[in-house]
């Protein structure tokens, strides 16, 4: 779907000189649908909210589980993998934001954005929208997947959502910092490079493969403050049950953090660019 496409619903508003909060959820809408439909003309985009979840979950389970979790225990790793990889998972996914809106800028669709009277806040919100139902979709596969390989809740449905939920919050919350490199970096491939480097130590130095128990001090300790750490284990009680308040505040502290830093520098530095 071109950017020319979202021009009816904007020329609504075009006259008002101000766009009220009507104007910005119809523009919202508008931009939600043009990329989800440049999803759907390019389906290869969903690979990695499809396959990354089975991927993960059969590899790291019968590689790692018979040794982590004992020979022939690898459901009761199941257990303590999949809510790690919620975590993963919504860090990952979140990365693409930074990538599609670098990608606009090399396109000229920001330049066309720019020739138009919508809120600029509106081309961010809906791009992490649309991010956000992608990490639905594999979190939903995920779980899918841990069932078919012994996940049991022990707790109960809503339990499980409520993991889900604060995995999709702290991922929103990343998706500002991939902005952020999105809008700096040069080129998509440079945003995924700058990305990666930042993501190997968090998903590895933390709680999601592994108990921290048995690792070196200075590692245990850095786990400890490792939102990842948090955010794995807070998932992880509210599945198998056990406390979750202490993590649960952690994770919500660390989504607050870095939302009200990261947010603001990618709001102005995407109103600078455009």
């Amino acid at each position: 779907m071109s950017a020319a496409t979202i021009s009816a619903p904007v020329k609504a508003s075009a006259h008002d000189g101000r766009i009220g909060l009507r104007g910005n959820l119809r523009h919202i809408g508008a931009l939600a649908r043009r990329n989800m439909l440049q999803i759907k003309q390019d389906p290869e985009s969903m690979f990695d909210a499809v396959l990354m979840p089975i991927i993960f979950i059969l590899l790291f389970t019968y590689v790692f589980g018979g040794s982590i979790a004992g020979e022939g225990k690898e459901q009761d790793y199941v257990n303590y993998l999949v809510p790690g990889l919620m975590a993963m998972m919504g860090m990952n996914i979140s990365m693409a934001v930074g990538t599609g809106i670098n990608d606009d800028f090399k396109k000229g669709v920001m330049d066309r954005f720019r020739t138009m009277p919508i809120a600029r806040s509106s081309v961010l919100i809906a791009k992490i929208l649309v991010e956000i139902g992608r990490m639905i979709i594999a979190s939903a596969i995920l779980l899918g997947m841990g069932f078919v390989l012994g996940l049991e809740v022990s707790t109960s449905v809503p339990h499980l959502l409520a993991a889900v939920a604060l995995s999709l919050v702290f991922g929103a919350s990343l998706m500002w910092i991939f902005i952020l490199l999105g809008l700096t970096m040069k080129t998509p491939q440079a945003v995924q490079g700058i990305a990666m480097i930042v993501l190997m130590p968090l998903q590895f130095g933390s709680s999601i493969f592994a108990p921290t128990a048995k690792m070196p001090g200075w590692l245990e300790t850095f786990t400890d403050y490792n939102p990842l750490s948090n955010l794995a284990d807070a998932a992880r009680n509210l599945i198998n049950g056990g406390p979750v308040a202490e993590s649960i505040w952690m994770v919500l502290g660390w989504s607050v953090a870095i939302t009200v830093v990261t947010a603001p520098l990618a709001v102005a530095k995407f109103r600078k660019r455009t």
